[in-house]
């Protein structure tokens, strides 16, 4: 499995650089959007409400308040929507890149 050579992030987007030479731009969007975390998961597979009120944090551009290795296997993000329970793997990672240039 390809492993990161390197991580950016900026206000929009992480990239990343893989070891195998392939480069992703994942905007935090993007990530927040696919977090496999439990709730989110199911939250994806509810009907989406009617009518949906938003937090004010909700209503600004989403970025990427903290971002944290966890071992050797996985990254830990928190967003500036208050989010932060997602575990995104390197495997999970590369998917998303993956798919994003499909």
């Amino acid at each position: 499995m390809a492993t990161p050579r390197s991580l950016r992030g900026d206000a929009e987007a992480l990239t990343i650089e893989w070891d195998d030479g392939v480069t992703h731009r994942l905007t935090w969007r993007q990530l927040r959007e696919a977090c496999p975390c439990a709730t989110c998961k199911v939250k994806r597979e509810e009907p989406p409400p009617l009518f949906q009120v938003l937090k004010p944090e909700e209503t600004q551009p989403l970025r990427c308040s903290k971002m944290q290795a966890l071992g050797n296997y996985a990254y830990h993000i928190d967003f500036s929507d208050g989010h932060n329970t997602g575990i995104y793997s390197l495997e999970f990672l590369r998917r998303l890149g993956e798919a994003s240039v499909a």
